[in-house]
């Protein structure tokens, strides 16, 4: 068993929202849990249509319609359908439940705005009215390249209100990652921002989205999202928000477009081992109370609490930030270095807007803990009950980190999920202890498993699965003709049941721990990355005839290295692999760059052709590598056993 870390006092546990839920529920259906955690989720998995029911109800989400049948009668989970005949806005659901000053917004350069409810509605009201006023209608697909802003919170909600579609992702993408994105969901509409910061550096990308807009070929539009210390550009050749915002001849009649609870609601992307990113299609209804269930319940948050998580626009994390304002919450976005100017800048500011809830990457703890930065000598914190972490498994040392150097008396609560379900499999539990490499708990309404091959249950490592459905699980991919690219990634493993790509293990302290990745998908930092985008840049270089991109695990994380193979027995110079990393960097993001870039002689693939990544990941992480006879040309792997450039 792993050193328990933090246990909650009883007074912590009593004024909980978990604790009011179990006496909600117990209340409500005549039954008792004793506070046993693991009795309320099997009561959750066991009574469907009574619990998801009383959440929506104690959440006091609002919704028209009747609430029954709580799940469609499809018989492949793939199909089901939460609460088909309720009508729902997710813009409703947050402008209504928002406290007075709801965004607050901080940059690197210590800049800080406070967007209050009144100015947060108005805007969103005429922004609203305007996209209505061109034409943009409930299904159409707004898309944004976007800095982390009030300005582009208020796009994403003036798009909720019409029904319209949303998508989004970070200014630092390239070109061709922007495209291989948007072009797929064809957008009417494009919105940037014309700059962010990042490292003590102001970054305009204007350039690259007049490209883009020209390259896809659906967008009538290009709105520029006003920088939070910028006034309306009149000099301007692109419209601006701030020109909407004050223009007197729009309307200002806020409308809320009643939708179904399944309609789509925001597009994330998820890229794999081949071809373009996948586009997944979220619904109105699953991530909100999904998103509220973990807020309230698994994180403790409460009306006017202050909620931060280190994100950009292109990450699900800041789809899920968002959600917070619904709870009564005020949301603290950041836009810039988590290390500028110093190491602690990120808790600099919690400590001085005095945060209570507190989000970042593993990553970023390890790298603290690497430094032995001294958090809580530096800083009082005092507000601060929550610190999560997600994106990668978060160490052992990590969590040890946590309690002897931020705070002891803190509630450090592991998530993890993804842009799959926008929200979350296994995490925190206010009412019981944090034990070291751990995860607390299965979310509630989640029926977590850890599998064997058979799919049978185990206690040892295996595969994260979920055996029945919930309702953030997507619609489906974009353009995906009878879901057959998205039950061939969920569904292809186990019949009828989620497989999520995690090995995992199921604790006696029935916590989770996740060891990582499963399948080939990349994840250094915490960022999902597909191999595929990486191929399409590298081999545009004319030297280059093929290549492999793995993850090595490294320093409690993974980074990224890149095997080619030249053309005509040509040797790799150093010249070449600056050149490949910058174009990587350029076209994609500095995500996307590898640790090290090696030659070899030739790739493994498997008969029909297929790249054996997750053979070569097994074999420079010292993993037997498995299925080897599935190969055409077994005989290259040797080369990639003993390689002392990725040693260091």
């Amino acid at each position: 068993m792993n050193e328990l870390l933090w246990s909650p006092k009883d007074e912590r546990i009593a004024s909980s929202n978990l604790f009011k839920f179990y006496t909600y529920i117990e209340e409500k259906f005549n039954t008792s849990f004793n506070s046993d955690y693991e009795l309320l989720w099997e009561w959750s998995i066991q009574h469907k249509d009574d619990f998801w029911p009383s959440l929506i109800e104690f959440l006091k989400i609002d919704f028209s319609g009747d609430i029954n049948p709580i799940v469609s009668s499809d018989k492949f989970i793939y199909d089901h359908k939460f609460f088909p005949n309720i009508q729902i806005n997710y813009a409703e659901n947050i402008l209504n439940k928002m406290n007075e000053n709801p965004i607050i917004f901080i940059n690197e350069k210590n800049f800080k705005i406070e967007v209050s409810k009144n100015e947060l509605l108005q805007k969103v009201t005429k922004l609203s009215e305007y996209f209505r006023s061109i034409g943009i209608k409930k299904g159409d697909r707004i898309a944004a390249v976007a800095a982390n802003t009030p300005n582009t919170v208020i796009a994403f909600l003036a798009t909720n209100c019409l029904g319209a579609i949303w998508s989004s992702c970070s200014p630092d993408f390239g070109e061709n990652a922007i495209l291989d994105r948007f072009s797929q969901i064809t957008p009417k509409i494009l919105l940037f921002s014309e700059v962010y910061l990042y490292g003590d550096k102001k970054i305009n990308i204007k350039e690259k989205i007049k490209s883009v807009f020209e390259k896809i070929n659906s967008t009538k539009h290009l709105l520029k999202i006003n920088y939070p210390d910028s006034k309306q550009d009149e000099l301007s050749d692109i419209k601006d928000l701030n020109s909407i915002f004050i223009d007197e001849s729009i309307n200002s009649n806020l409308l809320f477009e009643q939708c179904n609870y399944n309609d789509p609601m925001y597009i994330l992307y998820s890229s794999g081992t081949t071809g373009k990113p996948k586009c997944i299609v979220h619904n109105i209804g699953g991530p909100l109370l999904q998103h509220m269930k973990e807020h309230q319940l698994h994180c403790d948050l409460k009306q006017n609490d202050k909620i931060f998580y280190y994100t950009t626009c292109g990450w699900m994390m800041w789809n899920w930030l968002i959600s917070g304002i619904a709870s009564g919450a005020s949301i603290v976005l950041y836009d810039g270095s988590p290390f500028f100017p110093n190491k602690d800048s990120l808790f600099k500011m919690a400590d001085t807007e005095q945060v209570d809830i507190f989000g970042i990457s593993a990553k970023y703890i390890d790298s603290l803990r690497n430094d032995n930065v001294p958090i809580g000598k530096t800083y009082n914190l005092e507000k601060l009950k929550c610190i999560l972490s997600t994106g990668s498994p978060l160490s052992i040392d990590g969590f040890e980190y946590v309690y002897k150097k931020i705070k002891k008396n803190v509630h450090l609560a592991s998530i993890s999920g993804g842009t799959d379900i926008v929200s979350c499999f296994v995490g925190g539990n206010p009412m019981t202890s944090v034990y070291a490499g751990e995860i607390q708990s299965k979310c509630l309404g989640v029926e977590v498993d850890v599998v064997n091959n058979e799919c049978e249950s185990i206690k040892d490592k295996g595969e994260l699965v979920c055996r029945s459905s919930i309702p953030s699980m997507p619609i489906g991919f974009w353009n995906d003709k009878n879901k057959i690219n998205y039950i061939d990634s969920y569904f292809s493993q186990f019949n009828n049941i989620w497989s999520q790509g995690d090995y995992a293990q199921i604790t006696k302290n029935n916590g989770v721990i996740i060891y990582g990745r499963s399948d080939a998908t990349l994840n250094p930092g915490g960022i999902r990355i597909g191999t595929a985008e990486i191929y399409r840049v590298v081999e545009e270089f004319e030297a280059v005839e093929e290549s492999i991109a793995v993850a090595q695990n490294w320093d409690n994380d993974v980074r990224i290295i890149l095997f080619v193979k030249l053309n005509s027995n040509q040797i790799i110079s150093q010249s070449l692999k600056s050149d490949i990393t910058a174009s990587i960097k350029n076209k994609l993001s500095r995500r996307h760059a590898p640790a090290h870039i090696v030659q070899i002689n030739d790739i493994p693939k498997t008969r029909s052709g297929k790249i054996a990544e997750l053979t070569i990941r097994d074999i420079i992480n010292g993993v037997s590598a498995k299925n080897i006879d599935a190969l055409a040309n077994p005989e290259c792997l040797k080369e990639y056993q003993h390689i002392a450039e990725i040693k260091n």
